[in-house]
């Protein structure tokens, strides 16, 4: 399975992505199992999660961060502080 990918995005790769126009998904504190249909992209605007695979490893990010699901990820999101993201699908 492919790996998370967690990044510090320029303002300039935002633009040219277009994460700026993307959907806003937000969210409290809460722990929740979920699966990954497509692979997603996401812009965190807030908050501080750590995601943990089937195969028991994390990952933590939290504002700033760009991050990338793989598609038919099974994990478990554990969000620590409130978020709020751009995300994008496909």
């Amino acid at each position: 399975m492919a790996d998370i990918i967690i990044k510090k995005a320029s303002k300039e790769e935002l633009e040219k992505m277009g994460a700026t126009s993307w959907p806003i998904w937000e969210k409290e504190a809460s722990k929740f199992d979920w699966h990954y249909d497509d692979k997603e992209t996401c812009y965190l605007l807030e908050g501080d999660v750590t995601v943990t695979a089937k195969d028991g490893k994390s990952v933590t990010f939290g504002a700033g961060d760009l991050v990338v699901f793989p598609r038919g990820l099974d994990c478990v999101w554990h969000i620590k502080k409130a978020v709020r993201k751009h995300y994008n699908f496909g």
